[in-house]
């Protein structure tokens, strides 16, 4: 990219100086990938410009253009990089879902097949990337970031949710969880990182909460943020904390519904899932439910988020296809690693409910073939964006709606639908890494899964 730039520039100003200054220009491309240079800086290299110092003057009109250069391509990146990407944005390459290969997934899914298709839901990224080669603790490489969901989106900061919380296996982290089975409320966003920067996340979510929402209503500012995690560390320098408040405050203050990146990006950008390359995935369903013969069915929404990082290679099974089988390989050689799993939905449930949303998550994990191991940390967390205010002490009683247990199956069978196509999604919309000491992890290829579905009689074309 910058000898591109040097080549088509150079004939402006002096040639020497221009392939000079290539490294620069590269370091910069580099460092965008993490923050977009100060502006201020690029202002103050252009009024430095020295007319009567022709080599100073040069000097300074290359960096300057550089800087400008890298800006504008910082401001255009595609969304594999979305901390750089306006909300809304759209990628300049084509997304490869599950259903583009041609997995046969059951389910009607919503118009985005994601999370965000349940109204009001807003998902943000910050994505960390740079350096490269041998780990030296507290310069890199870095590959990791975070994400953060705000179940109502920034208009309904100050407005909970009612929600649940689930532990298939507890070797991971969910702070603010207990209060959440408490109260049977989520006061404020999901954020999600790698295990060692979960205090950071943590204490920055506080930080924003204060300067967005309000004090409660009895005047006194406090906060239980829900913060959950898991281990980056083969691709990552996670022990070098990398992980800033800033980068917290970008993925909440640039969250924003429609359509949302998978893979790599934000808290799944150093994962591995099943021993590929793993990280983000997402996908919804539409629910129909009929309460008699006679009666008109009520349409709801289903939307999940996964932060994959699990699974050994040999279990992988996607739509009933032994994959892991068929494509051997190994990375780590034990069952190392978590999921995170949030999910959404409009239909107005109470908390007790949730909760058993969330358990259902297990089984959608299940149908991909993980036997959720000793080392994992498989913790979900499920809330419903109707019942609006009603935590709010402004009134002795509230009225609340809610579905019968006895109508429940219908979503309880598109959580598991969801998740297991989230999971999918997650290794399929990727790209192969390489991390801390040259680790590489490969992407699921999908000229091979495409030939598996086929072989056993399972591609949906």
């Amino acid at each position: 990219m910058a000898d591109q730039i040097v080549e088509r520039l150079g004939s402006i100003f002096p040639g020497e100086h221009f392939v000079a200054h290539a490294f620069t220009l590269n370091a910069l491309i580099e460092a965008r990938k993490h923050k977009i240079q100060n502006s201020d800086e690029l202002r103050r290299d252009f009024f430095d410009c020295n007319l009567s110092n022709p080599r100073k003057s040069s000097l300074a009109v290359t960096r300057t253009i550089s800087l400008f250069v890298v800006t504008m391509i910082a401001f255009s990146s595609h969304a594999r990089e979305p901390q750089q990407s306006p909300a809304g944005s759209t990628s300049q390459t084509r997304t490869v879902r599950g259903r583009d290969l041609g997995v046969p997934f059951e389910g009607i899914t919503g118009p985005l097949n994601a999370i965000t298709d349940v109204a009001g839901v807003e998902v943000g990224y910050t994505t960390i990337i740079r350096g490269e080669g041998k780990l030296v603790v507290g310069k890199g490489p870095v590959r990791t970031g975070v994400t953060a969901i705000i179940p109502r989106g920034h208009d309904s900061l100050n407005d909970p949710v009612y929600a649940g919380v689930f532990s298939l296996n507890g070797n991971g982290e969910m702070t603010g969880s207990h209060w959440v089975e408490e109260s049977g409320f989520l006061e404020g966003p999901i954020v999600i990182t790698n295990t060692h920067s979960v205090g950071v996340a943590r204490d920055a979510v506080i930080a924003w909460r204060i300067k967005h929402g309000a004090a409660d209503a009895s005047g006194y500012w406090w906060s239980l943020p829900l913060v959950a995690e898991t281990w980056d560390g083969w691709l990552n320098d996670t022990n070098g904390f990398h992980v800033k408040a800033e980068d917290v405050f970008h993925a909440l203050d640039s969250a924003h519904g429609g359509s949302i990146e998978e893979g790599s990006v934000g808290g799944g950008t150093g994962m591995i899932c099943y021993e590929f390359k793993g990280g983000n995935g997402t996908a919804s369903r539409k629910i129909d439910i009929k309460p008699g013969k006679d009666k008109p069915p009520q349409s709801f929404t289903v939307g999940v988020f996964v932060q994959a990082n699990f699974g050994r290679r040999a279990s992988l099974t996607i739509a009933g296809v032994p994959v892991g089988r068929e494509i051997p390989g190994s990375v780590y050689g034990e069952d190392t690693g978590s999921c995170i799993a949030v999910v959404a939905t409009d239909a107005p449930l109470l908390p007790n409910q949730l909760k058993r949303l969330a358990r259902r998550v297990s089984l959608g994990l299940a149908r991909t073939g993980t036997i959720s191991g000793n080392g994992s940390g498989d913790l979900f967390v499920a809330f419903s964006t109707a019942n609006k205010n009603a935590w709010a002490p402004d009134q002795v009683t509230h009225n609340v709606q809610t579905i019968p247990n006895d109508l429940l199956d219908p979503i309880f069978t598109g959580v598991v639908q969801a998740i297991e196509e989230a999971v999918v999604n997650a290794l399929v919309d990727n790209q192969a890494m390489t991390g801390a000491d040259s680790h590489r992890v490969e992407a699921l290829p999908h000229d091979r899964l495409r030939a598996l579905l086929e072989k056993y009689n399972r591609l949906k074309e």
